[in-house]
């Protein structure tokens, strides 16, 4: 059953019914039940997602792939790191792996960002989609994590599973749980027998079943797998070069119960596996009473810290004051040991049969009763919510320098949680996820307000480990909806002062800085300008953006190689397989919208155009996945690089940030000014846009990019606003403008807004027409390493080839400039071409095909309309070729134009020395003989 419509939603939905024909309150109630209030700040706001409609198109088909992987993940796996670090059950879910697993990279220290990038990426589809099971989706986990988060404040609690006989007590891997024993537990005995059922379901080595010590000096233990993955006993009062050990034969199996007993008397220790004798030492010279009494008697935990807790579950543990006979070893394989004749041990007999509480009660007659622990301590403080325990953020506090293996971007992966539990509050008015989001910002602060400012200076600029995502933005955010003033005080404490001070006084540091741990800090300052109006956050981020736009950005719009930045502008010096980390291009997108919320320059949109279009279209592989969202973490820009859509090992940032991207594609096609006085289509995208606060509705009808050109028609109420159409950067081949067939009077400039102010009625139709034309982009630091653009789109060569293709174009450019008149059209096959039986496809296409998206660019002789004139193209010592400075004058009014710029742009390199006068003579005649397309 759905749940029932806000009073907002309710409203708007009466609104637009009211000034829409046709538009009924359950197709308008499409609105989030909460609300983010846009600052004041902002001269433009955004709509929300649920007010733009995607039509059919390449974003509807990248998003329904999205989409597919949204319905049908288990969200269970995700939560499974969440609800083992708080020690419930995982109902039986295996979590995701890679960077969200125990066993991924880095000891899976970052696991838990990637349910914040769910939860995100459901809240976005639930907004543009409007499919209940993600509304569903987000409520079982939200409800989830609010059960982890009151699980991590109390003391462990038994995880009671079936047992080899009755019942049993599961500890989940990665709940970093044990059982602590009473000092007294072996009693200084000079014999004993010691036994237990387990169940083991992890194969990590050296996790204990038990261990008896002080230190790594004096101890006995027994491990369910040792180096080789057999068990083995050992007992020291040396350490590790002293200990006298037992190895078993062969490894235990997972996920069944195995009885393991050990025995020690008269200088002879046996060791037992299911009934059978494995091992024996009779060299044993070591006892308890050799040990005394040991201050850690552990059930799951080693003295040695940097071993594994055991993972698996435990049913009777017993220890006998004597070395039970073979036959009573036997004998307990298939009866506890109540009714054995071995009896209860009776040192201590724990049965585990406890289903609720977190002690075990020793029936062995001594009272010794058995306490659950976690090892880093507990519970945590208030707020608090994670998949791993709060050590990772006490870890940071004294580092000097990065080990990701230690401690790796806790406050990043704070900031995933944080945002994914704001968006789903956003989506579907869930207290619980604000109550959540609240409680994570009151636990930071209550945590770094206490740090010395050096402290925090240190911490923030370390790479890594220091990493912290957009955090900032999320925090204001956080303070947007609650007010309170710790939560704009605690955003605050992220200032890296270094950073902002540099980029605010225009000093340009970004070479050799991680790229993506710094491009959401600066989405992040403009939210802090937004609340606090400190003129240097947004001066520090303006300044930030055009160090990367377009000094280290390539024509995909990516920018960083092997996840750096390198000096400015060097773009052909780092192409490399690990460009364009896809995390950045997202960053960038959220950075350039923000910005021009503030200031309406269109370079924010040309470049928000250009990532969108390639580099974020051409992330997500154009195949369902119902268990991966196939996203690139890079994209190499080497020759014949093939995409790779499962990077690493899983669950990364970039497959993280991809899967928002591509529910939320409608997101910066249109905005509004804050006075509701004019509206901003910034993107060519087919749409429909429901503007409440007008009363009308606007539908663009376009195959964009495959059309060059859009419909926008007007329904609803008559409403006077500024209709303002982007003219981007690259429609140098003209820019029209009709409304209900008139063409518009004005000049439209490329790299601007076109504005069309009128008094707009049911039914006005504005038509837009912008011509694609071919170019090219050369490397700011190699002209003759280039990359081709038909309109917006990034043409890439699609071949084998490891070396850089070559290629010419003027050899049949039109008078206009245009270069496309040089490669042919694939039949049935929208913007593919060929040149020189090399196809070229968009970008944006998510195959496995080898690409060349730079290629060297090779004019060798000057040739006009096809026609060679046989003459060799020279070239300047700045590469400028002849040809170049030719087409530099495009476009040509007629041939004659063309004709006049050969002959001044000859006759100067002729008097320069730089070509023959003959040379010169024949290239004019070429020139006008040959024909041209226009």
């Amino acid at each position: 059953m759905a749940p029932p419509l806000s009073r907002r939603t309710l409203l708007q939905s009466a609104v637009l019914a009211a000034a829409v024909p046709g538009v009924t309150a359950t197709a308008a109630a499409q609105a989030s039940a909460a609300t983010l209030p846009a600052p004041s700040s902002w001269a433009l706001q955004p709509f929300a997602l649920e007010d733009v409609a995607l039509g059919p198109g390449i974003f509807t088909d990248k998003r329904e792939l999205m989409l597919d992987h949204a319905r049908g993940y288990d969200v269970n796996r995700l939560l499974q790191v969440f609800r083992a670090n708080a020690g419930l059950s995982t109902l039986g879910a295996v979590a995701p792996g890679g960077w969200e697993g125990l066993d991924g990279e880095a000891n899976g220290n970052l696991r838990g960002h990637y349910t914040g990038h769910f939860l995100t990426m459901l809240a976005q589809a639930s907004a543009g989609a409007g499919e209940q099971v993600f509304t569903e989706k987000i409520r079982s986990m939200v409800g989830a994590l609010t059960e982890v988060r009151e699980a991590l404040r109390r003391d462990p609690a038994v995880l009671s599973v079936a047992g080899r006989f009755g019942t049993g007590a599961e500890h989940v891997r990665g709940s970093y749980q044990y059982v602590d024993l009473p000092a007294t537990v072996l009693g200084g005995a000079p014999s004993i027998t010691l036994s237990a059922w387990v169940k083991p379901t992890h194969d990590g080595a050296w996790g204990r079943v038990f261990d008896f010590g002080n230190d790594t000096t004096r101890y006995l233990y027994l491990a369910a797998r040792n180096g080789s993955g057999v068990p083995r006993f050992a007992i020291t009062t040396g350490g590790a070069g002293g200990e006298q050990g037992l190895n078993g034969t062969a490894a235990l199996p997972l996920n069944e119960w195995s009885h393991l007993a050990v025995t020690i008397a008269d200088g002879t220790g046996t060791l037992y596996v299911n009934g059978t004798a494995v091992a024996r030492n009779t060299a044993m010279t070591l006892t308890p009473t050799a040990l005394g009494t040991l201050t850690n008697n552990w059930l799951g935990r080693s003295n040695y810290s940097a071993d594994p807790v055991f993972a698996g579950a435990y049913d009777e543990f017993n220890v006998w004051s004597r070395a039970l006979t073979a036959a009573e070893i036997t004998e307990l394989q298939g009866a506890r040991a109540a009714e054995t004749a071995a009896g209860r041990g009776d040192l201590a007999s724990y049965d585990f049969d406890e289903t609720t509480g977190g002690t075990f009660a020793d029936s062995s007659g001594r009272d010794l009763t058995a306490t659950l622990r976690r090892t880093w301590g507990g519970p945590s403080h208030p707020g608090f919510l994670a998949a791993y325990p709060e050590t990772q953020f006490i870890l940071l506090e004294s580092m000097t320098g990065s080990d990701y293996t230690r401690v790796w971007a806790p406050y990043y992966t704070a900031h995933k949680i944080l945002r994914g539990l704001l968006d789903a509050y956003l989506a579907t008015d869930d207290d619980r996820a604000l109550d959540l989001a609240s409680g994570m910002g009151d636990w930071m602060y209550a945590r770094l307000s206490k740090l010395p400012e050096a402290t925090l200076q240190r911490m923030w600029g370390i790479f890594s480990s220091g990493e912290f995502g957009g955090i900032v933005e999320a925090i204001c955010d956080l303070h947007a909806l609650t007010g309170r003033a710790e939560h704009l005080a605690l955003a605050r404490l992220f200032d890296l002062d270094r950073l902002i001070d540099a980029c605010a006084a225009n000093t340009d540091t970004l070479d050799g800085l991680h790229a993506n741990q710094h491009i959401p800090i600066f989405t992040g300052l403009v939210r802090l300008y937004d609340a606090t109006g400190e003129a240097r956050y947004l001066t520090a981020a303006k300044n930030f953006w055009a160090m990367v736009v377009p000094h280290r950005t390539y024509g995909i719009g990516g920018t960083s190689t092997g996840e750096f930045w390198k000096a400015r502008d060097v773009i052909a010096g780092t192409i490399s397989t690990t460009t364009a980390e896809t995390c950045c291009a997202y960053n960038m997108l959220k950075l350039s919208r923000m910005l021009f919320f503030h200031e309406q320059d269109p370079a924010y949109m040309d470049y928000y155009e250009r990532a969108l279009f390639n580099q974020v279209l051409g992330s997500k592989q154009d195949r369902a996945d119902a268990e991966k969202p196939l996203v690139t973490y890079f994209i190499g820009l080497t020759p014949g690089h093939v995409r790779d859509y499962t990077p690493k090992q899983g669950t990364t940032c970039c497959e993280g940030t991809g899967m928002e991207s591509a529910t939320k594609y409608q997101d910066s096609v249109y905005f509004k000014k804050a006075d509701d006085s004019a509206l901003y289509v910034n993107l060519y995208s087919p749409s429909t846009l429901t503007w409440a606060e007008k009363g009308v509705t606007v539908t663009q009808t376009t195959a964009f990019p495959r059309e060059q050109g859009s419909k926008l028609t007007v329904k609803g109420r008559t409403a006077a606003f500024e209709l303002r159409l982007r003219v981007p950067s690259w429609a140098t081949a003209g820019f029209r403008v009709t409304v209900n067939g008139r063409t518009v009077d004005g000049t439209p400039t490329p790299g601007s807004y076109f504005t069309v102010s009128r008094t707009w009625r049911d039914g006005d139709t504005v038509r837009v027409s912008l011509p694609f034309r071919l170019r090219v982009e050369k490397a700011l630091d190699d002209p003759s390493l280039q990359t081709l653009f038909y309109g917006p789109v990034n043409l890439v060569a699609r071949d084998p080839a490891t070396g850089h293709l070559e290629f010419g174009l003027y050899g049949n450019a039109a008078l206009s400039g245009d270069l496309l008149p040089s490669l042919t059209p694939v039949t049935g096959a929208p913007l593919h071409f060929t040149l020189d039986g090399t196809e070229f496809a968009p970008f944006f296409e998510g195959t496995e095909d080898p690409t060349h998206a730079y290629f060297r660019r090779s004019e060798p002789r000057v040739v006009f309309g096809t026609a060679d004139s046989g003459v060799a193209n020279p070239v300047k010592a700045d590469g400028t070729s002849l040809l170049d400075e030719i087409w530099a004058g495009a476009p040509f009014q007629g041939k004659g134009a063309l004709v006049a710029r050969v002959r001044s742009t000859v006759d100067a390199w002729v008097s320069a020395g730089l070509l023959g006068q003959a040379d010169g003579e024949t290239v004019v005649h070429t020139a006008r003989t040959a024909s041209y397309a226009h």
